[in-house]
């Protein structure tokens, strides 16, 4: 057991105690897994022990990082407010004032927008005295009087929600803690259904029903999920006519539907849930619009009469295509739009219900990405989305979609000399070792670094779950820009960026295809000469730190430093462990060890059961003791160990954030202060910690 060094510079020894893990006859021993009791003094101590090494370590630097700091949040305007979005009789918005934390939740009659101001909520009064704070879900009654609102004050995403009676500005008396914060009014004005969550796994698997003015302790359940493989929420239409709840798998779905003006009635399931099978319901005028895998893999759109939804109803309305991948839709009075993948892009299509032609939305940067925005209204020929890329800061446009113009709402101000034609995107393709190619999204500054320079490089990567990671703009990269290192993204199978197929081969028994993925891809930005692996710099946060640890196991060489945020990295042990949040409704994610096969294929790529005797790259590990996603011995376990096994002196630190939870800090700007030591880390390691040359 070793024993506390209290010198700072010096590394923490975590304590071994041996803990034999067995199954399918196979032994591990975790010499560290008595970090699992959060509540035990030991644990509190070691992870304060990290956090000071890390401090001692980057102390030469203080100074820089705290400039870092204000580099950062000084490209932040200090007053702004989002653009309007008009629901029933009002527009609704939220704005910051100068030097607060947190936004205000505003709106105005429709009839008069330039008229008085109503706050709804300021969030930095409710987050005064919190170390920690977050609103969830929002959800405004069908009177428009009430509002009722989710707040969590710790990071481990339970929530409490509160009422107000938006007229007179009064709370009411109804409070109803320990819940997901996902919610939806019937049209009654008095019933609220909202999900809750297993005390332990945190799993949501119950939606009550409350009726305004009595105690939550008579809240009547009116559904249960007993399916631990599957979660469960609440949500109303578009259309106001019906409060859906939505059980969801990783790759199966089932929904039940309630009229809203009948919130004492029986939930009835539009399809019966079929493994494998995945859907999506809204509903406009007569119908149930569903966005379906069935016989679909890339998805296809069908409809259903409300009255009878069952599948031996559905007709097809757009049809599967094998190099479109559907995401998502949106519905008017006049027209459909689709939301489309094709070739690692999101399109937009216009289709008239009856009369023109369809078409799409123009964009003309060649990686970028682009969201639906808020379309809360069927009665308009206008369509909210959101644009953004590697070199665009987010950009705000209502598009007439019978003149098929674009008109710019706002885009998202970069305070200072920033000035978008001094950076330029690229788009490349890396040829992956199974004769793939995988798309790279490259943004640099050419008057800082050329294409064949060997510049210092971040290649950032994620590759689970179906998410694609789009080009999108961050104020706070151009930190590093300016100082002239590129940013890469690596779209690595596990995303959807290519489709459905995409996907499905970077997930259970085909995972290592995202780590080999990542690795084809930093060898291909080498070779074209971007880089060079004394310049190169991995990072990813969460199934992306998964990533990063796998990666740094089987090419530490290629790295010369890598930074994992929140990492999932003790995956085998987790995926064992049913009491742990998410654990088994991800069995189709990450496979379920249980079953031999998938133990023996989880344990050969797991980043915490594969450390060995080697030399590492430079790393930067973060944690959030309140994760409920990500649990925080994952890192501190992974960290220990790599620093008890390998075989070199580079740098390793751990910070674990002692009030926070997957997301880190909460507020607008001391968010920052994580991103500003990170980036400490990696400029110190490139020499390049110097103020930024002038744009001028």
């Amino acid at each position: 057991m070793a024993a506390p060094n209290d010198d700072p510079l010096s590394p923490p020894q975590a304590k071994v105690v041996p803990t034999p893990l067995k199954k399918h006859g196979h032994v591990r021993i975790d010499p560290y897994y008595w970090m699992k009791d959060r509540d035990n003094p030991e644990v509190l101590d070691y992870l304060a022990r990290e956090n000071a090494y890390t401090k001692a370590v980057l102390a030469p630097h203080a100074a820089c990082e705290e400039a870092l700091f204000h580099e950062i949040v000084g490209r932040i305007k200090p007053a702004d407010s989002s653009v309007p979005y008009k629901l029933d009789d009002y527009l609704y918005y939220t704005r910051f004032e100068e030097g607060q934390e947190y936004p205000l939740y505003c709106r105005k009659l429709a009839l008069d927008p330039n008229g008085p101001e109503e706050i709804m909520l300021d969030a930095n009064q409710l987050a005064q005295g919190h170390a920690y704070f977050a609103l969830g879900e929002m959800a405004v009654s069908f009177n428009q009087d009430l509002l009722a609102y989710a707040c969590d004050t710790q990071g481990r995403r339970i929530y409490t929600i509160y009422m107000k009676h938006l007229p007179t500005g009064q709370w009411l008396s109804d409070c109803i803690p320990d819940v997901t914060g996902n919610m939806a009014w019937a049209n009654d004005n008095c019933t609220l259904f909202y999900s809750k969550q297993d005390p332990v796994t945190l799993r949501s698997y119950r939606i009550y029903r409350h009726q305004i003015g009595t105690p939550c302790s008579t809240d009547q359940l009116v559904y249960e999920e007993l399916d631990e493989t599957f979660s469960t929420a609440v949500f109303k239409t578009k259309s106001k006519r019906f409060v859906m709840i939505a059980s969801h798998h990783t790759t199966s779905t089932e929904y039940r539907y309630l009229e809203a003006d009948d919130p004492l009635g029986t939930f009835r399931v539009v399809a019966s849930r079929e493994p494998g099978h995945e859907y999506h319901v809204e509903h406009f005028k007569d119908y149930f619009y569903i966005r379906t895998n069935l016989g679909a893999p890339n998805f296809r759109l069908m409809r259903t009469p409300v009255a009878h939804p069952g599948k031996d109803h559905w007709e097809e309305v757009i049809p599967h295509r094998e190099s479109v991948l559907l995401e998502s839709f949106e519905l008017f009075r006049d027209y459909l739009v689709l939301e489309e993948r094709r070739d690692g892009l999101i399109h937009l299509r216009i289709r008239p219900w009856e009369g023109e032609s369809e078409h799409e939305v123009d964009f003309d940067e060649p990686a970028y990405s682009v969201s639906l925005g808020e379309n809360p209204e069927f009665d308009t020929s206008l369509l909210r989305f959101v644009y953004t890329s590697l070199t665009t800061p987010p950009s705000t446009y209502d598009y007439h979609m019978q003149s098929r113009e674009k008109q710019l709402l706002k885009r998202e101000e970069v305070v200072g000399d920033f000035d978008p034609r001094r950076y330029r995107t690229e788009r490349l393709w890396a040829p992956a070792r199974d004769g793939v190619h995988v798309p790279i999204s490259l943004v640099y500054r050419p008057d800082r670094v050329t294409p064949s320079s060997q510049a210092p490089l971040l290649l950032y990567g994620y590759g689970a779950y179906g998410i694609s990671m789009d080009a999108s703009f961050s104020s706070p990269r151009l930190s590093l820009l300016d100082r002239g290192i590129m940013f890469a993204i690596a779209h690595v199978r596990g995303g959807e960026e290519l489709g459905r197929q995409w996907y499905e081969q970077g997930k259970l028994l085909h995972k290592k295809n995202t780590f080999t993925d990542f690795i084809d891809c930093a060898e291909y930005l080498i070779r074209q000469g971007y880089t060079s692996s004394e310049r190169l710099f991995a990072m990813g946060g969460s199934a992306g730190g998964l990533l990063v640890g796998a990666v740094i196991n089987m090419r530490p060489e290629l790295f010369h430093g890598a930074i994992a945020q929140v990492p999932f990295v003790d995956v085998l042990t987790t995926m064992l462990d049913p009491s742990i949040p998410l654990t088994t409704g991800e069995y189709d994610e990450w496979g379920d060890p249980n079953d031999k096969e998938y133990y023996d294929y989880i344990l050969s790529y797991s980043p915490y059961d594969n450390v060995v005797a080697q030399s590492y790259p430079h790393l930067f590990v973060t944690a959030g003791l309140h994760d409920s996603q990500v649990q925080y011995w994952e890192p501190a376990k992974w960290v220990a160990k790599l620093r008890a096994t390998k075989t070199d002196t580079h740098r390793l630190l751990l910070q674990t954030n002692m009030e926070a939870g997957h997301s880190g800090a909460s507020g607008r700007f001391r968010r920052y202060r994580e991103l500003a030591t990170i980036y400490t880390f990696l400029l110190d390691l490139t020499d390049r910690l110097a103020p930024a040359p002038s744009s001028l």
